[in-house]
């Protein structure tokens, strides 16, 4: 699974206007976005298990993977792409033996020792961070550029940056030998998301 294209990762924040939310990922997907994932932390099982459906049906028509956050179960029910775990989550080995080898698995490290072990275990990427201040996630660990570097150096598997990720620092990114941008807000807060996509994209891949 690690042909995976992460250059630009989508996490999703709350979907309280639905038609809205929808929307938006289908815009940043048109402008260049690789990969979905859906974080839905106060969701119902059946909320959940309904929105994730309405999403795979948009990232199935352009052959974007889906990547569900946290839920092993929903991301079995909708046969999603892939799952997406933290450090307090079901722990990765166990989340590998669940899904399958044919599945995505992805896991949150702000350490090297956290990453080296998510690898040894079956990951096919991490996700590091918070490498900016976020108001997304205020319970995430924070870590320098460096930091960022040192855990790329120490795995073979591709790193995610996430955490405050938007246009005006994306750039200061681009030596640290990253696989992609993780973003949000970026995002999910633009008024134009397929421009905000394709400007973040750009600042990656220049």
């Amino acid at each position: 699974m690690n042909n995976i294209d992460l250059s630009l990762y989508l996490v999703t924040d709350n979907s309280d206007d639905v038609e809205k939310f929808l929307n938006t990922i289908e815009e940043g997907i048109k402008g260049g976005v690789s990969v979905v994932q859906i974080r839905e932390k106060t969701a119902d099982t059946l909320d959940f298990y309904e929105l994730a459906m309405k999403v795979k049906r948009i990232t199935s028509k352009y052959n974007v993977p889906l990547i569900i956050n946290d839920r092993v179960d929903v991301a079995l029910a909708i046969d999603a792409d892939g799952v997406h775990v933290g450090q307090t989550d079901m722990p990765c080995d166990v989340t590998r033996k669940l899904v399958g080898n044919d599945k995505i698995v992805g896991v949150s490290a702000a350490t090297i020792e956290e990453a080296k072990k998510a690898e040894k275990d079956g990951a096919d990427y991490i996700g590091t961070g918070a490498v900016f201040p976020t108001a997304t996630k205020d319970d995430a660990p924070s870590i320098t550029k460096k930091d960022l570097s040192e855990i790329v150096k120490s795995i073979n598997i591709p790193v995610v940056a996430i955490g405050g990720i938007n246009l005006d620092n994306a750039s200061e990114l681009k030596d640290t030998g990253i696989a992609g941008l993780s973003v949000v807000s970026a995002i999910m807060s633009s008024d134009n998301p397929k421009e905000s996509s394709e400007e973040l994209l750009n600042i990656f891949n220049s």
